[in-house]
């Protein structure tokens, strides 16, 4: 039993960032319900579906709403991802909702937020994260900025940020004995994330320069003899002394010295050719130096300390799988289930409600489960 074991959780969103915001949850106990439409859109991301249920309804037919009202009533958190107004526009808004259920904590996870002038603009992972000023500060040596796939906003600033936020309304229920409104947008997440560099204007960050933006020699990617990577994260003296003598250069008492920055890394970066990525990788596995070879994530799961550590684990469906995060010494995650099949759990959601068979046959023909279920 996880540490949300307990927890009913609603989740109509269908991109990423909400799906995963759910799974993160559902991974820790609570009970997670996906409320597909009667035509849900297609899924690729298998894993972000686990610990999870599925009911089909048709939100804009007035006995699929009935259902979803009733589901409310009992739930703890309803999720969703959509613009601004359109919850409103279904009878599905926070404040219609708060007067059946006050306890019912409402997360609405948006790219850009409930106001402001891009409130209703479309945009993705990549969009939110310009505004956001963090793509200026991902860029390519000699050439532009580059995606950090959508791990910033989607996920980080996004999926993630929007658990924590859930997680604390719960816990601030437990004073009050009231749920409130969560307006958790990618944007304001994909900020926060780089409070610690906005707090020192950019300094550290920026690119080509900064001592995190790849101008250090000793926080960079260098390739190595067979076309593989090594990562090197040698910032404390001590590492970087250490990064020295694995290389066999002595740029010890030069390493804040910024002008002679673009002449170490081109040394590291040649010495760094003469070795494939594995070789290396053996050098400093005696060596204390914050040096790791790039895997890829075939690669990964197969590492000693992934492995030993169990981050891979073969899930329900019997295929690799992530293991859940955080973990916790008594109560800890689980991978419990496998993605469902839209409306897989239809009939038995219903009966946890209280809908007898008559009732979910009457439910059926009214089209509250859409066409398709009739």
């Amino acid at each position: 039993m996880g540490p949300l074991d307990g927890v009913t959780v609603l989740d109509t969103s269908r991109l990423a960032p909400g799906p995963y915001c759910s799974m993160l949850l559902g991974d820790l106990g609570a009970g997670v319900i996906r409320i597909d439409a009667p035509t849900p859109p297609a899924r690729t991301y298998r894993m972000l579906a686990r610990n999870k249920r599925s009911i089909v309804l048709d939100l804009k037919n007035p006995r699929g709403r009935e259902v979803f009202y009733r589901l409310c009533e009992h739930a703890d958190v309803l999720l969703e991802g959509n613009r601004p107004g359109v919850m409103r526009r279904l009878g599905a808004d926070y404040d219609t909702l708060a007067v059946r259920n006050p306890r019912l904590v409402y997360c609405s996870l948006t790219g850009y937020g409930q106001e402001g002038p891009l409130a209703q603009a479309a945009g993705h992972d990549i969009n939110y994260i310009a505004i956001a000023g963090v793509l200026s500060q991902i860029v390519a040596p000699g050439g532009g900025p580059v995606p950090p796939l959508n791990l910033v906003a989607d996920f980080g600033g996004g999926g993630l940020l929007a658990a924590f936020g859930i997680v604390a309304a719960l816990f601030e229920r437990t004073r009050s004995g009231r749920g409130q409104f969560i307006d958790a947008a990618m944007i304001d997440g994909a900020a926060s994330l780089l409070a610690a560099h906005y707090s020192t204007a950019g300094e550290l960050s920026r690119p080509g320069v900064g001592m995190l933006g790849g101008g250090a020699p000793f926080y960079r990617c260098y390739c190595c003899a067979d076309g593989g990577y090594v990562a090197v994260g040698a910032i404390e003296p001590q590492f970087y002394a250490a990064l020295c003598q694995g290389t066999g250069l002595d740029f010890v008492l030069e390493q804040m010295d910024r002008e002679r920055w673009p002449e170490h890394s081109a040394r590291f970066a040649q010495r760094f050719l003469e070795k494939t990525r594995d070789e290396w990788a053996a050098v400093f596995s005696e060596l204390d130096a914050c040096v790791s070879p790039v895997l890829d994530i075939l690669e990964a799961p197969l590492h000693p300390h992934n492995v030993e550590r169990r981050a891979f684990p073969i899930g329900p469906d019997r295929v690799l799988d992530v293991a859940p995060a955080p973990r916790f010494s008594r109560t800890p995650g689980s991978l419990r289930s496998s993605a469902p099949e839209a409306g897989a759990d239809t009939a038995a959601i219903l009966g946890d409600c209280g809908y007898d068979e008559e009732a979910v046959a009457a439910l059926r023909a009214a089209g509250a489960f859409g066409a398709a279920l009739k």
